[in-house]
């Protein structure tokens, strides 16, 4: 006799997976507040561009010989094809020339796209008619300093980008796991900082404070927003993303002006409000490209850990098609680390490593869990090396559910990457 089951699916690379449970175990489905989706997304970005939020408006910069436009790089869901067109044109409209225009993809610690990588992020329209280059963090040549922070970061820039008498960054604004946001100016001080910039910043995320959906408190945030002003960004044009990384609202103007506007909306869509821990929880990112590689995926894990009981158990559903997404995590993952207590062991001898800090978060959630696995594209030895326990969905489900506890609670984050479960206080 075959038992009911509930379905669920879980984004996976370009797909999804589909997870099924028996229905006698209760399971919370546990995702963002759904928002509407701009019925005409072009329209909502002009719209944005004609309401900056803010004192300045792109009036103050007509006839600019130079701007410069951070991007951002192919792990992230930004639509530009409906954020660069109108931007570009209002640019050209204020009397700027197509030649003084350039686009800089702002990689941060990731490594530089090659010119045949470029249509993957910017239309290819929009190729032929502007200059596109790709941020290194390890070229010299290519960043200026522009001084320290008051948290004592070293503020490498890139130089094509602050040479600029305009200095714009596109994004989207959504939750990060240690530094409260993304959006603002994050996508120029952190996407085209040089490496001892993003080391020093990312050096304080075990700090208290440096949680999702924190901004004024949290010190890896406010630092972020020191290096911007030291950068001085004159405007961001950010989205708000619906679920499904379609545009729900725009905003244009002054970065923090930009940050004061969209953080209330990102609590009240990508909080969710939880009544207990769960003792299993299976995850998925998001599908692509928030599942492209392990470096990616991981901030999905430290999202899901939030909601999760000591002891529990989490089955991470991420592709990984490209690997482990950064040289220096691999390089640095040795095979005398067999354990969380040697990834801990290793990260105090050494110090902090801008890379490597990934396996320190893999192991600060993985210590609590009894279980983790991975569902992924990864070689098995791969995903060993990483320390998660490498499976199939159809193959961990009997073993997981036979390992919870007696009433334990199963919850399923389908959009893991941009979703913070927040534990209710007891009435």
């Amino acid at each position: 006799m075959e038992h009911p089951m509930a379905t669920f699916e879980l984004p996976y690379a370009k797909g999804a997976l589909t997870l099924e449970i028996p229905a006698s175990y209760p399971v919370d489905v546990i995702a963002p507040a759904e928002i509407a989706a701009a019925p005409d997304p072009r329209a909502a970005v002009d719209a944005a561009l004609d309401r900056p939020v803010g004192a300045q408006t792109l009036h103050h910069f007509w006839g600019a010989r130079s701007v410069a436009i951070a991007i951002n790089d192919k792990t992230r869901p930004v639509p530009h094809a409906d954020l660069l067109p109108p931007l570009l044109a209002r640019l050209e409209a204020s009397g700027i020339a197509p030649e003084a225009i350039t686009l800089v993809i702002a990689t941060g610690g990731h490594a530089p796209m090659s010119p045949d990588e470029f249509s993957a992020v910017v239309p290819r329209a929009l190729l032929s008619r502007y200059r596109v280059i790709s941020h290194d963090c390890d070229d010299t040549e290519q960043l200026v300093f522009l001084g320290k922070t008051a948290y004592g970061t070293p503020v490498w820039l890139n130089r094509h980008f602050r040479d600029a008498e305009l200095r714009i960054a596109v994004g989207n604004i959504e939750p990060h796991q240690f530094a409260g946001f993304s959006g603002g100016v994050k996508s120029v001080a952190i996407g085209l900082g040089g490496r001892a910039t993003l080391t020093a910043n990312h050096a304080m995320l075990n700090e208290p404070r440096a949680r999702p959906l924190r901004f004024l408190d949290n010190p890896v945030r406010q630092d972020i927003e020191a290096i911007g002003r030291l950068a001085e960004i004159h405007f961001a044009l950010n989205v708000v993303l619906t679920p499904h990384k379609t545009i729900g609202r725009a905003l244009f103007g002054e970065p923090v002006a930009v940050m004061e506007a969209a953080i209330p909306l990102i609590r009240q869509v990508y909080g969710v409000s939880i009544a207990a821990p769960y003792d299993l929880m299976v995850i998925s990112p998001g599908g692509y490209p928030k599942d492209l590689n392990l470096y990616q995926a991981q901030k999905a894990l430290a999202h899901a850990s939030l909601a999760l009981n000591e002891g529990g158990s989490a089955i991470l559903v991420a592709a990984c098609t490209e690997g482990l997404g950064s040289r220096t995590l691999s390089r640095w993952m040795t095979p005398d680390i067999s354990d969380y207590a040697a990834v801990f062991a290793k990260f105090h001898q050494e110090g902090f490593r801008l890379g490597a800090h990934k396996a320190v978060l893999i192991a600060r959630d993985g210590r609590r869990l009894e279980h983790l696995w991975l569902v992924s594209e990864l070689p098995t030895a791969e995903a060993r090396r990483m320390l998660f326990v490498p499976t199939t969905l159809p193959e961990v489900l009997t073993e997981a559910l036979d390992a919870l506890p007696p009433g334990g609670r199963i919850g399923v984050m389908p959009l893991g990457n941009a979703t913070i479960p927040i534990l209710r206080s007891p009435s």
